[in-house]
């Protein structure tokens, strides 16, 4: 399969899973408008074309395509490379706004083209083995997902550089949330029709240190030694997005759900508690070796210890061996066709599930109602994007 990238950034380490030549895939030809990019891209990958001109990438005859740009250019890139016909794998979360998001579902719809979503957490161990607990009837079904993000990064990860611009991302809720979302929409078996939030600029809007960053980027600032939070230094000229927030779910199903995501937190790990009709589960850790604790018996009072400890696999390549089973998951439907782990449909849940929170929590709190996708939209991809259905 010749494969094509776009943008070589923060996301470009996903080459090397594309890239096997023998193996069935090659990565051919990298698109980036940044100087850097493209000379990253010419070192890391030198057998690839190397351009800044879109039409070129388009008209080399590929048979797939991982979009990579920052996330407000999603729908830009994607309606072309899916108009082009071309398999594409688009980032998370699919863009900033529900209108873009939409644009690019429905341009899939219309032309298609196999469009993927890139949730690679839906790949991730210990989202993996919650949810077999979940399906195995462990804890019946689920009425409540409450999820607790500490990103103790969040200084050095999202207010130096584009992340602490509305403009950019819409909020943190949308950029960094997006994965939480969706695995509380996969955990629970529905999406997100009514959300409520609150949030603050309660740290970063105030320290005073600022500077341009465009020059540099993440691993050229980044380190554990800038801390405490009050004390960092570098931050972006313009943050105007939150650095906590809260947010509350009514799901299509009738389950509840909440995420709350704090960005100056001294740690940095998801906790995930699932409430069942017959019992709960939540991780402590979220990584290799750490353990998801399950709860089915009924206790007196106080802190019980759980009735299961279950050891959270390993996997190789990053996010716990996530990115290797994302890529390769949409090289074969890209090439096949079928069923994928992730969901276009379930992408645009989350976009429009962080939007109206961002939207919430910058008004009065109030909660909002999501609009639908046509029917036509969630069949089509619900039945595996069969070729072609939508015409």
């Amino acid at each position: 399969m010749r494969v094509g990238l776009i943008g070589f950034g923060l996301r470009a380490a996903l080459w090397e899973h594309a890239h096997k030549p023998g193996q069935g895939s090659e990565v051919v030809v990298v698109c980036d408008v940044s100087e850097r990019g493209r000379a990253d891209a010419a070192q890391r990958i030198p057998t690839a074309v190397v351009t800044d001109d879109l039409e070129e990438l388009l008209a080399a005859g590929l048979d797939a395509v991982l979009v990579l740009t920052p996330d407000n250019r999603h729908a830009e890139v994607a309606v072309r490379t899916l108009k082009a016909g071309i398999p594409t794998f688009c980032e998370k979360p699919l863009d900033v706004t529900l209108e873009a998001a939409d644009a690019i579902l429905t341009t899939a719809y219309e032309t298609g083209a196999r469009l993927y979503v890139g949730h690679n957490m839906r790949h991730m161990p210990v989202v993996v083995q919650m949810r077999e607990l979940i399906q195995s009837g462990t804890i019946g079904e689920v009425k409540a997902v409450w999820c607790r993000h500490f990103v103790g990064n969040g200084g050095g990860y999202y207010f130096k550089d584009w992340h602490a611009e509305r403009a950019n991302n819409t909020s943190l809720l949308l950029q960094k949330g997006a994965h939480d979302i969706d695995v509380i929409h996969w955990l629970a078996g529905g999406y997100t029709k009514r959300v409520s939030a609150i949030g603050d600029l309660a740290v970063y809007g105030d320290v005073t240190s600022r500077r341009d960053n465009s020059d540099r980027r993440m691993g050229d600032w980044f380190s554990l030694d800038n801390w405490p939070p009050t004390e960092q230094t570098g931050r972006n000229p313009v943050i105007d997005v939150e650095d906590i927030s809260m947010m509350q779910m009514v799901l299509d199903n009738g389950a509840l759900a909440s995420y709350q995501q704090c960005h100056f937190t001294p740690d940095y790990w998801r906790n995930y508690k699932v409430i069942g009709a017959k019992g709960r589960i939540e991780n402590f850790g979220d990584g290799p070796g750490d353990f998801i604790h399950v709860w089915t018996t009924r206790t007196q009072s106080g802190f019980a210890e759980p009735d299961q400890k279950i050891e959270i696999r390993d996997g190789d390549g990053g996010h716990g061996g996530a990115d290797p089973l994302l890529i390769a998951d949409f090289l074969r439907f890209a090439r096949d066709g079928g069923a994928t782990v992730t969901s276009p449909v379930a992408a645009r849940a989350s976009v429009a599930a962080g939007v109206l929170a961002a939207a919430s929590l910058r008004g009065n709190g109030g909660a909002l109602d999501i609009l639908e996708l046509p029917a036509a939209l969630v069949d089509y991809f619900d039945a595996g994007q069969p070729a072609h259905a939508a015409k």
